[in-house]
């Protein structure tokens, strides 16, 4: 196999990022359209087994969590690399190209040979069927090509990233030596349940026994539910508010400056910690990354110390968190695709540009479109809604009508003049990038992961000048 072979033969498997059960058939079959087939440990335990438990023998932070998971697992990783520790990571979905879910602690690639390795014997395993029941799905296999990759490449710790939840997520068949949760928001209601203590319940299912967790800020109710579990479980808590604080957060267009308190231990703490990331969200990201290394490798003869954190923030760059483009028009991305996500990317955008940019917006239909709609529209002039690209299922005409009613109700005077919807993905675009050249006006391209990915590769494939971050290197 190439690693293009590799990635269709992946993609033939049901994919739930897709946002419904039922896919095209293929190698792995056309799946039933119960829920209850696909979220379940039981065969993704079964294929571990056949290759060996390469899950095991890591040192391993797992993370949860609706928001920010996705930064706390780059930057965590990110860490442990710059002290020397060999490290693999794992995150979803990718932005330009799917070996950003599987690669090193710095977001390198691992050498094709790995992939290539790795990718044959999970094929084997997938061919023992008499082993195990069903037909895998995608994530399943991509998280145990992960695993097999980070045991090939001599790995010596791993950062793992849960897909969609935590109790029967695939990756949480892992015995870390330390659990992360972000903040929890209501999401995959389909999935996961209709209420915050229900959606926590199951982040919850990653805390291990006798294993640390560190958590952020939750609201009330998530909050207990949390601390329940790791009563239950005799897993010693962690609550970030209470173990640090973040203070003097100085955000500008190259970047932000910070302070970071240790409340424990002031020889801990930063007077200024500086990250290409924007946002009061990435530094409260960076503060769980720096609570997780240091809890999971204690001590100075880890290598873990103040000058190699702050080496990792200062380096750590992430496709599509609030990531700038291009600079004429300025358009930054960014995947914020919860309500709190969007406010939080929002003000980012706002303290920067000023109000009156331009809002390029999709989400997936499962997303919670009035909510976004009610934070985002005072902040620009312009508005078109359109599709996240083809992969996720979606209805641009549905979020379109949310929006012209939230800004018709709306009693800002801020609200958007002109409100558009674009169906077609790579038009939308194209006519955002034609609108702000034509009145000078920054972008925000926000609501999913899928249309930050859209977005790069018109930019890319149309000869803008773009900021190629090292994930597009390769």
């Amino acid at each position: 196999m190439t690693l293009t072979e590799l990635y269709s033969w992946l993609c033939s498997f049901i994919n739930l990022e897709q946002g419904c059960l039922l896919g095209p058939p293929g190698i792995g079959g056309r799946p039933s359209s119960s829920a209850d087939e696909h979220f379940k440990l039981d065969r993704i335990q079964a294929l571990a087994k056949l290759a060996g438990n390469p899950e095991l023998g890591f040192p391993l932070i797992h993370i949860a969590g609706s928001k920010g998971k996705g930064s706390v697992c780059a930057m965590t990783a990110l860490i442990l690399e710059t002290a020397g520790i060999k490290t693999a990571r794992y995150m979803s979905p990718h932005v330009s190209d799917w070996r950003e879910r599987i690669s090193r602690g710095d977001g390198s690639f691992f050498p094709d040979s790995v992939y290539m390795q790795a990718g044959r014997e999970l094929q084997h395993i997938c061919s023992l069927k008499q082993h195990y029941s069903g037909n895998p799905t995608f994530f399943e296999l991509v998280t145990l090509l992960f695993f097999l990759c980070a045991r090939l490449d001599k790995c010596k710790a791993l950062v793992v990233e849960t897909g969609l939840g935590g109790r029967l997520d695939a990756t949480n068949i892992v015995d870390p030596v330390v659990s992360v949760i972000t903040i929890i928001e209501k999401e995959h209601t389909e999935y996961l349940g209709n209420t915050l203590t229900e959606i926590a319940g199951e982040k919850a299912g990653i805390i291990k026994k006798n294993r640390p967790l560190i958590c952020a800020k939750q609201q009330p109710e998530v909050l207990a539910v949390l601390k329940k579990r790791a009563k239950e479980q005799n897993a010693p808590f962690f609550y970030a508010p209470d173990c640090m604080e973040i203070s003097n957060i100085q955000i500008n267009p190259g970047g932000m400056e910070f302070s970071y308190t240790d409340k424990q231990d002031d020889t801990n703490s930063f007077n200024v910690l500086g990250m290409h990331l924007r946002g009061k969200t990435y530094a409260d990201n960076a503060a769980l990354a720096i609570m997780a290394v240091r809890t999971a490798f204690p001590g100075e003869d880890s290598g873990i110390n103040n000058t190699v954190i702050t080496k990792a923030l200062a380096d750590c760059s992430i496709p599509a968190r609030f990531e700038k483009l291009c600079d004429e028009p300025l358009f930054i991305i960014d995947g914020a695709h919860t309500p709190l996500s969007a406010e939080l990317c929002c003000k980012t955008f706002k303290t920067l540009y000023g109000n009156g940019g331009i809002l390029l917006f999709a989400c997936a239909a499962d997303k919670d479109a009035q909510a976004m709609a009610e934070i985002l529209l005072p902040v620009f002039s312009l508005c078109i809604i359109t599709a996240p690209g083809t992969f996720r299922a979606a209805d641009p005409n549905t979020v379109y009508q949310i929006f012209s009613s939230a800004a018709q109700k709306s009693k800002n005077p801020s609200s958007p003049k002109e409100l558009f919807c674009i169906s077609d993905t790579a038009e939308a675009i194209q006519q955002a990038i034609r609108k702000g050249k034509e009145l000078s006006l920054p972008i925000l391209g926000c609501g999913s992961f899928y249309l930050a990915a859209e977005i790069r590769k018109v930019l890319i494939s149309g000869g803008f000048s773009c900021t190629i971050t090292p994930y597009m290197v390769h």
